[in-house]
């Protein structure tokens, strides 16, 4: 391996400088000076890498999480289970995870997640008596839930990094994202328990009828997204383009909270968000493309197998080396640029590549909300307006919880499996 391919993006990643400039920078470097390589396959490459149809999905879905978060869909998704937890010790906070987990059916973004849920539930969270590091703490973390219940733009982005089944891959996530938050809320009352905060009102019917009337087509939208996937009516690209369309018209027709030309602005911050994705695909594509010419899977594969590693020791260092990389890049960067390095040792142990894809991404949103660097604690900042050390101090707990979660979920792969297995019909 060239220095230009290590010295040179460690030292701009510590100069602050965009993850997609450093991919660039030490893929344009390497073939410019090291590598006897055209100059014109830099821009061969990096388009290459962006001609996947899976990849189509990706914008969809950010549409749709754009559509929903403006639409006031999210809000009414939060209304509604907050209706449905009722007096439970924390319900506030339980309800605070589970409607994270239900934008995340939705939206499949993290950001987003934290965003919506954040601005409608951390003042109720702050009134009821819960300290302003575990409110901030518990929005952050259970927002990271999204990346990993389908649909999941990081699951797409490893089924075509990894050219596995995305359909296969948003089943497998679903048991081990429940898990995530059950765990989550169960965590949540023991602390409400320990801490005597007042549980919200009693559950009532009217009052969750009511919550479900209105939030009725908003609770449809993941069902005929994932009946339609597993039906085989469309892909998950089509499915993405289905959400986009079915949250415009609820969003502009049915609830009458957005007008056309809100729709277009949402169009407008999602291009924008496409970009910023897509950029790093593009540059991490290359990256990715010149550490296989240097041989480094290969290498990396020929180098562990000569340690002996048992599937369990291999899968124990690789979640220690996920946590660290995760604290310091985004999920989209690491899955592109980790995934063909680390698959063909992953097919040597003999580790099904679904449920590597799944141990991944889990520990890829552990990473969003872990400090220094982790995206969501400065999206809470953001939109919470919240110091960066209260929202360090609140998180910390609930990475221990999602940590223990993830070896759950690492060493009993039945958890992500046993969904696919069905669906396949063995």
């Amino acid at each position: 391996m060239t220095w230009t391919l290590v010295a040179l993006p460690v030292l701009l990643l510590a100069l602050g400088t965009p993850v997609f400039v450093v991919f660039l920078a030490g893929a344009a470097v390497t073939i410019a000076f090291v590598l006897p390589t055209p100059p014109i396959a830099l821009h061969q490459v990096m388009f290459g890498g962006l001609d996947a149809y899976a990849l189509l999905a990706v914008p969809f879905f950010i549409f749709a999480g754009e559509l929903m978060g403006a639409g006031g869909i999210a809000d009414r998704l939060v209304a509604w289970v907050l209706a449905l937890i009722g007096r439970l010790p924390g319900s506030l906070g339980v309800a605070t995870v589970g409607a994270c987990t239900a934008v995340g059916a939705i939206s499949g973004s993290s950001a987003a997640a934290v965003a919506a849920v954040g601005k409608v539930l951390h003042p109720k969270l702050i009134r009821d008596g819960y300290p302003p590091a575990t409110a901030v703490g518990l929005i952050a973390s259970s927002g990271s839930i999204d990346i990993v219940i389908p649909p999941s733009i990081a699951m797409i982005l490893y089924g075509a990094a990894a050219e596995q089944s995305i359909p296969k891959l948003f089943v497998a996530g679903v048991l081990p994202g429940l898990l995530i938050a059950l765990m989550m809320a169960l965590y949540v009352v023991g602390w409400a328990s320990r801490h005597n905060v007042a549980p919200t009102a009693a559950f009532r019917w009217g009052v969750f009828l009511a919550a479900s009337r209105e939030a009725v087509w908003a609770l449809l939208m993941p069902v005929f997204i994932f009946a339609g996937i597993y039906l085989g009516w469309f892909s998950p690209t089509e499915a993405g383009g289905f959400a986009c369309l079915y949250a415009m018209v609820v969003a502009v027709i049915v609830y009458r909270t957005m007008s056309w030309r809100d729709v277009l602005a949402a169009a407008t911050r999602s291009a924008m968000l496409t970009a910023q994705i897509l950029v790093i695909v593009a540059t991490a594509g290359v990256f990715s493309w010149l550490l296989t010419v240097q041989g480094i899977p290969q290498a990396l594969t020929a180098w562990i197998a000569a340690l002996e590693l048992s599937p369990v020791g291999f899968l124990l260092a690789i979640n220690i080396v996920l946590l660290i990389v995760g604290c310091f890049l985004d999920p989209t960067s690491a899955i592109l640029v980790l995934t063909p390095l680390l698959l063909p040792v992953v097919t040597h142990l003999g580790i099904d590549p679904i449920h590597f894809g799944i141990v991944m991404t889990v520990n890829l949103a552990i990473g969003m909300f872990t400090p220094p660097f982790g995206l969501n604690i400065f999206v809470a900042q953001s939109v919470l307006r919240v110091p960066l050390e209260t929202i360090y101090r609140g998180v910390l707990p609930f990475v221990g919880v999602q940590v223990a979660a993830l070896l759950v979920i690492t060493y009993w792969p039945a958890l992500s499996l046993v969904l696919v297995r069905t669906m396949s019909g063995g």
